[in-house]
């Protein structure tokens, strides 16, 4: 049996997510933003939290976690590398680690960089992808704790996945994401076409998550840090992707 995800909107520009394991009745919410929103995408679809993903620290990811556990005693699963600085967790994992929601199984990629100990979540079976702020739709997570190589190596090991995966990213960037992409990547015709359906659907008021990795693998600049006319555009030439990776992100924090 499948795993279902529960996309819901929390905070003001967060996503949620409910993965619920139909074989066993696990549900576990990904990251913990706000309990609210939690709670009523539980009622909606009738099911108990018994987990809870945590992929990093930040407070808008993490603020929800004592007042569901205390309500649930649900399990927290959480990364070892920043177990120092988020409470509550049950079960610490890293890179190359697996954890089981039910008959679910998700591998464990580590993708520092936004925070020094990032994990994401993927169900290589259902084809999904749990990013969080290691990658959004036409983006990367601002690098606030890491550096570039080890941050690109990491959005590396995710763009190497499946095309079909289904990515669900932590915030919905993505128009301005779009923006930035097509002004250091104008001629890029895959990113003409998502930047359009982006306009489409943000004038639709509908959300442009989930997204299929292979679309962005296409369109997304920093996924395509070693990608030669990128280089160039930077001035960089021949230069190690991790230096265009670096590039292209100052460039997004100048824009």
């Amino acid at each position: 049996m499948a795993a279902i995800v529960e996309v819901f909107g929390a905070r003001d520009d967060n996503f949620g997510y409910l993965v619920h394991d139909e074989a066993t009745g696990r549900t576990a919410s990904i990251d913990a933003p706000e309990a609210t929103a939690i709670r009523a995408a539980l009622a909606r679809r009738g099911w108990e939290l018994t987990d809870i993903f945590i992929t990093h620290h930040h407070i808008d990811h993490v603020e929800a976690i004592p007042e569901l556990k205390a309500e649930f005693d649900a399990r927290v699963v959480g990364p070892r590398a920043e177990a120092d600085k988020i409470e509550g967790l049950d079960v610490l994992v890293g890179g190359g680690d697996t954890v089981t929601l039910g008959e679910t199984s998700f591998d464990i990629y580590d993708t520092p960089g936004h925070t020094l100990g990032h994990i994401v979540f993927h169900d290589p079976v259902g084809q999904h992808l749990f990013s969080a702020d290691a990658l959004f739709s036409l983006g990367v997570g601002r690098m606030f704790e890491g550096t570039p190589g080890p941050m690109w190596e990491g959005v590396k090991a995710l763009r190497a996945l499946p095309d079909e995966t289904l990515v669900y990213c932590g915030h919905e960037y993505t128009a301005s994401n779009a923006r930035f992409a097509l002004s250091v990547d104008p001629d890029n015709l895959a990113l003409q076409r998502r930047a359009a359906e982006v306009t489409r659907l943000r004038a639709a008021d509908q959300p442009t998550i989930p997204f299929r990795l292979g679309e962005d693998k296409a369109a997304n600049p920093f996924l395509r840090a070693d990608a030669p006319e990128l280089a160039a555009h930077f001035g960089l030439t021949g230069a190690d992707p991790a230096a265009v990776f670096a590039a292209i992100r100052k460039g997004k924090d100048n824009f």
